[in-house]
Formats: structure tokens, sequence, C-alpha cells
């Protein structure tokens, strides 16, 4: 009885090693028939084999794919869970409002007619962005303030040497021209920077109505190296601006890490419901028309005095209080603890009036500095 679990187990062994040794005949033609230089080959155990391009695929390398942008296998499952991020509704209307803005400057900037269209918006790392950039390229590295983070915004080369054609008089309408292998001259990042300013205000215009922020240039790099604002690793936005001008043409890319929007993440999140960005002024007329049918409750006080608590206690019926008021005394009008106006009390017919003697009290508070007001509480 105690050979007995040694002999099954042996004759288990068996079965197994007759399984696969008839597994590994029948398959023996196709190992034998593959070359000594085929790649790494991957013994699963079943008799299958995996050679080197089988392998790359598996793990998204592909060594005659320049372009890297498109992943695939495990490289893509690895950077998707660098870049994904959360949907931000607001955020796709405010690139909207962009393209609107941006189309109209571009216009008048160029004195031509300008397309402007939205290409693309992704999610990317900062470190595989700046690394996809040629070289000499022209980067603004600017400050939102009060956000207190940094962005950047590209010009691609079809396009630094649209606007040199544009600006200085050249060629309309021809194919791209550039001359490779050399760095931008002084004058070319002067006349591309007055774009780029040109595009940050545009921005600024479109994010406006959602929060009020200032993108303030801060330098001009020509070398992505020297534009590093945040980490490789950070993930971060990547809105791609086409722009069109007669059959010639380029693209604009605006960068911000998503550190840089994360002081109005919760206004980006919110779900677009109307037709227009910003104000409602079918509302802002409606609240008005109501504000001005309010009723309020107007208190006419003549005198005020200060007593203290014991007198107040001892108080009975029939005690007389002695103001100090003389002569003619102005009334004073509030609502709650706002001074209205002052008048003179008097009688009109059978009621108690008073006659307004003193302007109304107008608010120094303007809707703007209500607005600022609320957008600084909001801050805090």
């Amino acid at each position: 009885m105690a050979d007995t679990p040694d002999t099954s187990q042996d004759d288990l062994a068996d079965e197994w090693a007759k399984a696969l040794g008839d597994s590994g005949d029948a398959d023996d033609g196709a190992v034998e028939a593959r070359p000594a230089d085929a790649g790494l080959d991957l013994d699963l155990g079943t008799g299958l084999f995996l050679d080197q391009e089988e392998v790359d695929t598996i793990f998204g390398f592909d060594p005659e794919d320049a372009d890297q942008s498109k992943q695939n296998g495990v490289r893509a499952i690895v950077d998707s869970a660098v870049v994904s991020y959360e949907r931000l509704p607001m955020l796709e209307i405010v690139f909207d409002r962009l393209v609107r803005t941006l189309t109209t400057s571009l216009r008048s900037f160029f004195s031509d007619n300008v397309e402007v269209s939205l290409d693309d918006v992704t999610s990317v790392r900062f470190g595989d962005y700046v690394s996809s950039l040629p070289l000499p390229t022209i980067l603004s590295v600017f400050k939102a303030e009060p956000w207190e983070n940094y962005g950047l915004v590209t010009i691609d080369s079809d396009l630094i040497y649209l606007v040199m054609d544009v600006l200085l008089g050249g060629r309309r309408g021809l194919s791209n021209f550039r001359i490779e292998g050399r760095p931008y001259t002084t004058v070319e990042v002067s006349l591309v920077k007055r774009m780029l300013d040109l595009v940050l205000h545009e921005a600024e215009q479109a994010f406006q109505p959602l929060s009020p922020v200032k993108f303030m240039a801060e330098r001009i790099e020509t070398n992505p190296r020297f534009a590093s604002i945040t980490r490789p690793a950070n993930a971060a936005i990547l809105i791609a601006l086409a722009i069109d001008l007669e059959g010639r043409g380029g693209r604009v890319e605006l960068l911000l890490p998503y550190a840089t929007i994360e002081p109005i993440r919760e206004l980006l999140l919110q779900s677009y419901m109307g037709e227009k960005l910003g104000r409602d002024h079918i509302w802002e007329g409606h609240l008005a028309s109501e504000i001005w049918q309010a009723k309020l409750d107007i208190e006419a006080v003549l005198h005020e005095t200060e007593m203290p608590v014991k007198k107040v206690l001892d108080l009975k019926v029939g005690d007389t209080l002695v103001f100090d008021v003389r002569g003619d005394p102005m009334v004073t009008l509030r609502c709650g603890d706002m001074l209205v106006s002052q008048g003179r009390i008097g009688r009109m017919g059978d009621n108690m009036a008073i006659e307004i003697a003193k302007p109304l009290k107008r608010s120094r508070t303007t809707f703007a500095a209500f607005e600022q007001g609320a957008s600084v509480r909001r801050d805090r």
C-alpha cells in the first residue's frame, strides 16, 4: 500500500510525457524547417514557438515604424495608464470659442482670408511631446495667472515660413518653401512672436467667461530641451489648431499640463447646457425685472439711544423715556442694516407720512465689483 502513491505519480508522468511527445512529433517538421536566424523563440510548453516578429507585435515594438505615436500591444496598455484623464466638457467649449475668435484675429493679422479649425485634442505625456518636436522650432513659454503654472505654444515650420512670406510681402498661394538645417534668425523669431502673442491673447478671451486668467509670455525658445515646464512623465492636454491661408498653412499647438488647469477643474467638469458661452443676457434681464418689482420693508427711525441693561429690565408701564431731540428732527429711513435716506415726519390725510429730505444713498458696489468679489471668495 505504501507504493501506491509513487506508482500513480509515475503513471501520470508517463501519460504527460507521451502526450507531449506526440505533440512534439507532429511539429518536428515545422521546428526543423525554421531557420537558425529566425529570432527569439519562446517555448510555451505546448510545442508552439514565437519568432522575434511575433514577440515585437505582442509587446508593441516595431523597429521599422518611425512613427511611435501610434502604439499597440503591451506598450499601449502601459502608456494609456499614464496619459488617460477624465473628460472635461467645458474645455471643449472653450476651444471651440478659441477657434472662432482666432479666425477673426488672424484675418486682421494677415489681411487675408484665413481658416482656423480644431485639428485634434488629445492627452500626451510632456516628455513624449517635447521629444517629438523637430529642430529647430519656436516655442513660447507662458505663465497662467492666477493659476500659478505654465504652458507652451508651438508653431510648426510650415506656418513659420508662411508668416515670413505674408508679413514681408512674399509669395502667396504657393507651396511651402523652407531652408533646412539652419536656426531661425532674430527677425523671424520677432515676427513669429507677434503671432504667438495673438494666440495667447485669444486663448485668454476664450477662458474669460469661465474663469478670468492672464497668459503672460515669459520667453521664446528654439530648443525644446530648454522649454521644460513640468516633469516628463506628467500628463498634459494638447490642442492642435490647423491654419489654412490660400492652400498654405500649418499647425499651432497649445500644451496645457493638467496641473495648470487643476484650479478650474470643477468648472471644466460642468456639463454645457446652453448655446452660448458666457453671460445669459435673457436671464440677466429677467432677474433685473424681478428685482425692480421686489418689495422691501422700510423702517422710519426717529431716534436711538443706549441704556444700561439694568434700566431696561426695570421699565414699567407708565415710565417715560426722554430723547435728546429738539425742533424738527430728521427721521432716518432704513432697509435692514442699510441706510436709505432721511426725511421729515408729517401727516397726509389720516396717515403718517415722511417727506424725503436727502437723496437716496446709492450703493458704491457695481456689478463688475460684485463679480470680482465673488470670484475672490470662490478662490478662497
